[in-house]
């Protein structure tokens, strides 16, 4: 069950749409860690840099689209810069998009 509300919960960040980079922040690899405790949810996720202007309007979007999700009680958004974001945690094809060249 908890696994299938975690599925839900991810397919929910799907919304929340980087202003900057134009792809929503599972596919940026914004999220690094979802865990749910009798319906507390806990996101774990970053942004591109500490100084991104969007850290707030993501954080907020991610509780929101997470609170949404049936069977949520509250949730807590835990923003991180360890370990730093990297292109590399882009989905290949997101990052083919917006010219990032192929990490290896």
């Amino acid at each position: 069950m908890t696994n299938q509300v975690i599925d839900r919960i991810r397919d929910a960040l799907r919304v929340v749409i980087d202003p900057e980079l134009g792809h929503n922040i599972i596919d940026l690899g914004f999220v690094y860690d979802i865990s749910v405790i009798d319906g507390a949810v806990r996101i774990v996720m970053t942004a591109t840099t500490p100084g991104c202007p969007a850290i707030r309007f993501l954080e907020e979007g991610a509780a929101n689209a997470a609170a949404r999700v049936p069977g949520v009680r509250s949730v807590d958004i835990v923003m991180t810069f360890d370990p730093p974001w990297t292109p590399s945690r882009i989905e290949p094809v997101v990052r083919a998009s917006l010219g990032f060249a192929a990490v290896n």
